[in-house]
This record gives C-alpha cells, structure tokens and sequence, in this order.
C-alpha cells in the first residue's frame, strides 16, 4: 500500500517529448526530445535531431587527436541549451562500455571519452549520435511544462533515433503514433 508522504513517479525515461506547434520556446520548435533521466529530482533530454552544422564529429576526432575512420559522416547534434560544452555519445546496447547510463534496454547514454575513442578505432557503437549540450528540468518543471507549454510525450523508437534522417524526425515520431504534428492544435500532454 502507499504512503500517504510517498508520490508516486511516473517516470518519462526512454520517451520522446515532441514539441507541438504552440510551443512557446523558439530554441525547441520542431524538436524530438529523447527522455535521459526522469525522477522527483528532474528531468535530462537529449534533442535528437537537431544537427550543428558547425561542426562535424570529424572535427571532434581531429580536435581530441583521434584518427578519422574512412566514410565517417556523423554531424554533431546540439542536445539542448544547458551547459552547451557537454559531449555525450548516445548508442546502441550491443556496444557495451564499463560508465554508461542504461536509459532503455536497448540505448545507453555515455560522457567516457573511451566511446569516443572506440568510435575512432572503429570498435566502438555502430549507431550512434554525439551530441553536445542538453536539456534540463528541475523538479516538477517538466510535469508543468507538459500541461501548459507544448510538449507532448510518446513512446520513443530506436529507429528513429538511429535511422531516420533528423530532418524527417520531428514529423516522422509523431506520425508512428498517427499524429499529423502540424496540424496538432487542442492537445498538449501524454498520448
């Protein structure tokens, strides 16, 4: 039975946020969130298709004195307006490394530099997206931000992470669940 003092937390990890139309926050138009991190304490997000075109993972290689792999083509994906310096790499459970966050059973999140570097000598992840920054919410920020400001929350698919290019993203999350997100008007929240 639960404790009167105990809430209950219906955590939001391994989900997509998709930003609708009345988004208020010009920074997430058209955004795919996937959900890191969700408990009492706040939420981490990880904008997934959102690619810098500044800069290249190539470049990241070449900056940390990293070979390039031969065919590498991986854009770096700017995960969120907090702390903008922050790498993570997010990829695939068959690539298993010691200092990950097990975000599904099959997507893990990591900021080791030992990923980047088997990414390098080409033993690292197959799929994969190296991001910098993130997206943050304190606690019960999301929950409100949920009912008021234009997010709504799906079932997140690794395909679309992984697979489908980022500008198709957006539309292509929302319509797995028969969204047309841009007509999306009335409704805000959990689907």
């Amino acid at each position: 039975m639960e404790q009167a003092n105990s809430p209950i937390i219906d955590t939001l990890t391994g989900s997509f946020l998709l930003s609708t139309p009345q988004m208020p926050d010009p920074r997430f138009a058209e955004q795919v969130i996937y959900i890191c991190s969700h408990s009492h304490e706040g939420a981490v997000g990880l904008a997934i298709n959102r690619p810098d075109p500044a800069l290249s993972l190539e470049e990241v290689l070449l900056t940390n004195n990293l070979p390039v792999p031969e065919g590498i083509d991986s854009p770096v994906h700017i995960g969120g307006p907090v702390e903008p310096n922050a790498a993570f790499i997010l990829y695939r459970s068959d690539y298993v490394t010691e200092q990950h966050l097990e975000v599904s059973s099959t997507v893990y999140l990591s900021r080791s530099t030992r990923v980047l570097e088997d990414i390098a000598h080409e033993c690292g992840p197959e799929k994969f997206l190296f991001v910098v920054g993130y997206a943050g919410w304190g606690p019960g920020q999301l929950e409100q931000e949920l009912v008021s400001q234009g997010w709504l929350t799906i079932p997140a698919r690794d395909s679309i992470i992984f697979d489908v290019p980022d500008e198709d993203k957006w539309k292509h999350a929302a319509a797995l669940y028969g969204i047309d997100i841009s007509t999306f008007q009335d409704y805000v929240g959990n689907a």
